[in-house]
């Protein structure tokens, strides 16, 4: 089962229009893994609803990771790429984050994302006066960040041995911090040993949870539709 966790009612009984714009965040260097499948079968559900997908892969757009010391400033000039992703993450009505568990992080890249693009001034602030000591104020526009995550963990052995970072950086440090509401997060294990069933089972959750963890006020009567690759989905994660 899918993990979700909700802050508050969101829907409070008022309708908004269906579509809205959504980011994709891929964090995976290779090509035709099970992670481009997840990114890909969002991205192609999110559009089919009529939704306007920012769809980013960081690898081949090379976005680069190391943070500048100029950067760190609130009210710096930012470098395009990063300023459009800035502008993006905060202008977004749902968020979609995929990459792998690579020792209980995410890969260099998208940690290098959120150092980045999750900054002062975009995704957070503190009240005037505060220089740092106190509370952030959350200040994306999102309402539902969903993250999905590979391992090739069992989770009895996660949770007994690692516990789950993944859990507290996702919702606690960055998602609630910046002010979304609602986290939905599912982990998909183990891919290494997965049969190409079972990975096609899997992308079916990706749109199910896609269409129902509310990014978007409500499905609209649109029919949940399978996306059928042409190429075999990897056993890589």
């Amino acid at each position: 089962m899918a993990k979700i966790k909700n802050k508050k009612d969101l829907a409070c009984g008022k309708k908004k229009e269906l579509s809205m714009k959504i980011s994709v965040i891929l964090g995976h260097p290779q090509p035709g893994s099970f992670n481009h499948a997840i990114a890909e079968t969002a991205v192609q559900t999110l559009q089919d609803m009529g939704h306007t997908v920012l769809y980013h892969d960081l690898y081949v757009e090379e976005f680069d990771p190391l943070l500048p010391p100029e950067e760190i400033p609130k009210d710096v000039s930012l470098p395009p790429l990063v300023q459009q992703y800035c502008d993006e993450i905060a202008e977004a009505d749902g968020i979609v984050i995929v990459h792998p568990n690579w020792w209980g992080q995410p890969p260099a890249i998208l940690k290098g994302w959120i150092d980045r693009v999750i900054r002062p001034g975009v995704a957070y602030e503190f009240e005037e006066g505060d220089s740092g000591e106190g509370v952030p104020i959350g200040l994306l526009k999102a309402h539902t960040a969903i993250v999905f995550n590979t391992a090739n963990t069992s989770k009895e052995r996660e949770d007994s041995v690692f516990g789950d970072p993944l859990e507290l950086l996702w919702e606690n440090c960055i998602f609630d911090l910046c002010g979304v509401p609602q986290f939905y997060r599912k982990m998909f294990r183990i891919i290494v040993t997965s049969t190409e069933q079972q990975r096609k089972a899997w992308l079916e959750e990706v749109q199910q949870i896609i269409r129902t963890g509310n990014i978007y006020p409500e499905a609209g009567g649109h029919r949940l539709m399978i996306r059928v690759f042409k190429l075999q989905i990897s056993c890589h994660d």
